[in-house]
């Protein structure tokens, strides 16, 4: 006996536009829903609208994204060719007056997924998914929040595993929708998948497999951004000097997606081209004119191509997705000027440099972090939305991501992330967020930072309450005292503290004054146990709304370092951290100046200068800056941790030896 799996209603709501020049009354509209489902088996009820000219019999033509099966029908006959399926009418139902609507169902067989058909078309006349258009605005305050599908289509090797993601699955877009998504950008590189002048014409394979993930994306009700991606460093950044063949490649691309898309509907959107950026040009009042032909010559390709594309949102980036206001001036005038109702700027948000790097000693997210976002979003609100131009945040995380997240520290982030969510929305920007494969893992579809993601998921509907800091460190040589953390309470109420699931006593255990927290020397005791170097315990504060702030105490003693060789191609050295976590160091020679990279500050760039590696106990001082150093010049290291312990080391090139000592 087949045990009932699960009762469904999947539907597609689709609507033409003109076939051709003419037809402008032609037209259908396709409700299909899948009204029940079993393990292996559906039964699925489909209404065709004719918002066309009467007709007299009619022929329904689908394709099954999913390889599913059609079987009995009733008030209509079904026929299959490989995933091709026609309906057609007979008899009572075979005529459709003009606005008339004719029903039908069907039992069907399923097997991996049952993805809804996308489009349908009637009597040759292509019925488009995506319901209902939606105005600008609308249609973007609909797409938030959004998530990027990045280093994948984007790829520039010769597929989109080339950057170590795997291939793109269903299961994949399944699990992006169920985490609240509810749009997704997929970033797409043409140029290595493009044949040569004049034509340029792009690889059948791979714009049947971008097309592919589109469709995938949309079947699941998600609205979709596509564009052109790394082609804008690849060869698009050459147009200063190489003009009318970048501007020949670039248009020839869009020439080629427009017809390749129109059977979409509104929920598919366009972007032309990602993070604009120019070398060899006179200036940025030249960066700024090209970004603004490359703008226009795609807006022209797309509306120009009619059907849907007539309509479609179109996403115009300023100058390097910058939020400069000297950048946004120009796209907001260049919009202002198209006259065209269906535009959205976009641009992209990495925050304060040194913060999101972890350069020039920027570990916390401070009040001038916390500003320069602040800043970013106000300019890109008065510029834009309060105009009427809705704002898509194409990209937005952290650059030191590019690496590893733990670039910056785990509480620092979480900061951001929340202040940043909660501003965006506050100024009514939609945020997509960036990920590379490093936030959402693509095998298992698990977060690799649930607390992260948790962080991120609140900040679409509300704020959370943060703190000073989430570490708690304790001196191991040292008598334990009581600890006061200051939290940023953002609108919410303190409701406890616990440890896991046990309530600590409030007076005993810790004391609460207006927003200062303070852990009695008494519960720091317990908690620490014997003391073994590193965490102890984790406590969790808990508040009447958003998600809970964590506190790790944790047992530190001084780091201690070894003299190390090695040469500028590998160097590392003995460190035994003793539960303390680095947070940033400091190089000077001895006449006080900084060697490079980024020599105007001591305070180098973690994770691309010098890295620690806990787990074999070692400090890791990484080529780019060993190569650079001053040949026989010592440098003096300042290593910062978290506890607020500063350990020195030395460091001296001689030729491409390198000697490391403590003292």
């Amino acid at each position: 006996m087949r045990v009932l799996a699960a009762v469904t209603t999947l539907a597609a709501s689709l609507t033409i536009a003109p076939a051709q020049a003419g037809a402008a009354d032609a037209g259908c509209r396709v409700t299909y829903a899948v009204t029940g489902q079993w393990e292996g088996d559906f039964k699925a009820d489909v209404a065709v609208t004719n918002l066309g000219a009467a007709v007299d019999g009619w022929k329904l033509t689908w394709q099954w994204p999913s390889g599913q099966q059609a079987g009995n029908a009733w008030n209509a006959k079904i026929t299959e060719s490989d995933d091709q399926v026609t309906a057609t009418g007979s008899g009572h139902n075979a005529k459709i007056a003009s606005n008339g609507t004719v029903k039908f169902g069907f039992m069907g067989t399923w097997g991996a997924a049952n993805t809804a058909p996308l489009a349908f078309s009637l009597n040759g006349v292509t019925c488009v998914h995506g319901g209902k258009q939606l105005s600008a605005m609308d249609a973007t305050a609909a797409m938030q929040p959004g998530w990027n599908l990045g280093n994948t289509l984007d790829a520039t090797g010769s597929d989109e595993t080339s950057w170590g993601n795997p291939r793109v699955t269903e299961a994949l877009l399944d699990t992006v929708r169920a985490q609240g998504f509810k749009s997704i950008r997929i970033p797409v590189t043409w140029g290595q998948h493009q044949g040569p002048a004049p034509d340029y014409t792009i690889e059948a394979d791979y714009l049947a497999r971008v097309k592919e993930v589109v469709r995938w994306a949309l079947s699941r009700d998600l609205y979709v951004m596509i564009n052109v991606h790394h082609d804008s460093w690849q060869w698009m950044s050459k147009m200063p000097a190489e003009h009318d063949r970048v501007l020949d490649q670039f248009t020839s691309i869009w020439k080629q997606l427009t017809p390749a898309f129109t059977e979409f509907g509104p929920k598919l959107t366009f972007e032309s081209w990602n993070e604009p950026q120019f070398a060899g040009s006179t200036g940025k009042a030249q960066e700024i004119a090209l970004n603004a032909e490359l703008n226009a010559s795609f807006h022209d390709i797309v509306r120009g191509s009619g059907g849907n594309n007539a309509t479609r949102l179109l996403v115009l980036p300023t100058l390097h997705t910058s939020s400069e206001q000297e950048l946004i001036d120009p796209l907001v005038e260049q919009i202002q000027g198209l006259h065209d109702p269906n535009l959205i700027a976009t641009v992209h948000s990495y925050g304060y440099w040194p913060f999101s790097a972890n350069v020039a000693g920027g570990i916390r997210y401070d009040a001038t972090a916390q500003k320069s976002d602040t800043d970013s979003f106000d300019r890109v609100y008065n510029s834009f939305v309060a105009r009427g131009i809705p704002v898509i945040l194409g990209e937005y995380g952290l650059l030191g991501f590019d690496r590893h997240t733990g670039t910056i520290e785990q509480g620092e982030k979480l900061k951001f992330f929340e202040y940043v969510g909660n501003y965006a929305r506050a100024k009514k920007i939609t945020t997509m967020l960036w990920d590379n494969g490093q936030h959402l893992d693509r095998t298992t579809f698990q977060w690799k930072d649930p607390e992260l993601f948790a962080q991120i998921r609140s900040s679409w509907t509300t704020r959370s309450a943060t703190a000073s800091t989430d570490q708690v460190f304790t001196a191991k040589p040292s008598q334990i005292t009581a600890r006061t953390i200051r939290l940023n309470l953002n609108g919410t109420s303190f409701s406890g503290l616990y440890n896991g699931n046990i309530a600590l006593t409030r007076g005993r255990d810790y004391t609460l004054d207006g927003d200062q927290l303070t852990l009695t020397a008494s519960a720091l005791t317990r908690l620490s146990g014997s003391r073994t170097y590193g965490v102890n315990a984790v406590l969790t504060a808990r508040f009447a709304k958003g998600v809970p702030w964590r506190f790790y105490v944790i047992t530190y003693d001084v780091p201690v370092m070894s003299n190390a060789t090695g040469t500028t191609g590998k160097f590392e050295f003995p460190t035994d951290y003793r539960g303390d976590q680095l947070a940033t160091m400091e190089a000077k020679y001895d006449d006080g100046t900084a060697p490079g990279p980024n020599d105007w500050t001591p305070f180098k760039e973690f994770d691309t200068v010098f890295a620690p590696n806990y787990t074999d106990r070692l400090t890791v001082l990484k080529p780019e800056f060993l190569a650079g150093l001053k040949d026989n010049q010592r440098v003096t290291l300042t290593f910062h941790y978290w506890s607020g312990t500063k350990v020195t080391y030395y460091v001296t090139r001689s030729g491409s030896a390198v000697t490391g000592t403590t003292a």
